[in-house]
């Protein structure tokens, strides 16, 4: 700390001998001490001016780069949360989806997409009322696998960069709800149609968070991290048998 204190004073010595020097220099060439008073005058009112945009500009690029940061952890985080639980989650709720088929069509992302195919998936979603039904799925399976995976949710939680993703947030509230929900029934045999309803919307409401957070999460592996992209597009939850391998 002392040594970076005492080459800063350095710089600021050499830097004014620099301007002292420029100022004499001009009165002996020019020989008009007037002429440089006025000009010095007019840059040292002009000097806090100059202050105002330089820090106005600093200020943006550590705003910017403070910024990314948080994103480059967050997504990190994100990618572990669909690594332990979201790709697989997706996997088990579009079963609970009807017309999956034109679903996984949708979404059968791959190495020559581009922005343009990302957007068309996500207007995709955005604009396709989704039509959930829990009947003949095995919510047992799901809720065993909900519990197991909750003190990771939990963890999650615990992370202050979520703070600046609130759609992600939304996801792990609505993941924690459907857990609840699920935990609650000790059996899902004769379950009223009204129950059944409530589930539903449920379920729906993940999978809506779920899949276009993936969509995103994939995106930015495509931009950032092409090699994760590569396993990722290979492992995609939307492929009936995924194949990690290449050929």
């Amino acid at each position: 700390m002392n040594g970076f204190l005492l080459k800063k004073n350095i710089v600021l010595v050499v830097l004014a001998c620099v301007s002292l020097v420029l100022y004499l220099v001009d009165y002996f060439v020019l020989g008009n001490s007037r002429d440089i008073f006025s000009s010095f005058i007019g840059n040292l009112a002009f000097l806090p001016v100059y202050v105002i945009f330089i820090t106005l500009i600093v200020e943006q690029i550590v705003r910017e780069r403070e910024r990314q940061a948080v994103m480059r952890k967050l997504n990190m985080v994100i990618g572990v949360f669909f690594s332990e639980v979201g790709n697989r989650l997706l996997r088990e709720l579009s079963d609970y989806v009807e017309a999956c088929a034109e679903l996984k069509r949708h979404l059968l992302v791959s190495g020559v997409w581009k922005d343009a195919e990302f957007a068309t998936a996500l207007d995709y979603l955005r604009r396709t009322d989704i039509k959930v039904s829990c009947d003949g799925c095995d919510k047992k399976r799901l809720k065993e696998f909900l519990i197991e995976k909750r003190p990771f949710l939990v963890g999650l939680l615990e992370n202050q960069n979520l703070l600046e993703h609130e759609q992600f947030t939304d996801l792990l509230w609505a993941v924690f709800h459907l857990v609840e929900e699920l935990e609650a029934r000790l059996s899902f045999d004769d379950m009223a149609q009204s129950d059944i309803e409530h589930i539903n919307g449920d379920i729906k409401r993940v999978f809506g968070h779920l899949s276009r957070e993936w969509v995103l999460y994939m995106q930015h592996l495509k931009v950032d991290y092409p090699y994760l992209f590569s396993l990722a597009v290979r492992l995609n939850p939307m492929i009936d048998h995924p194949d990690p391998h290449v050929y």
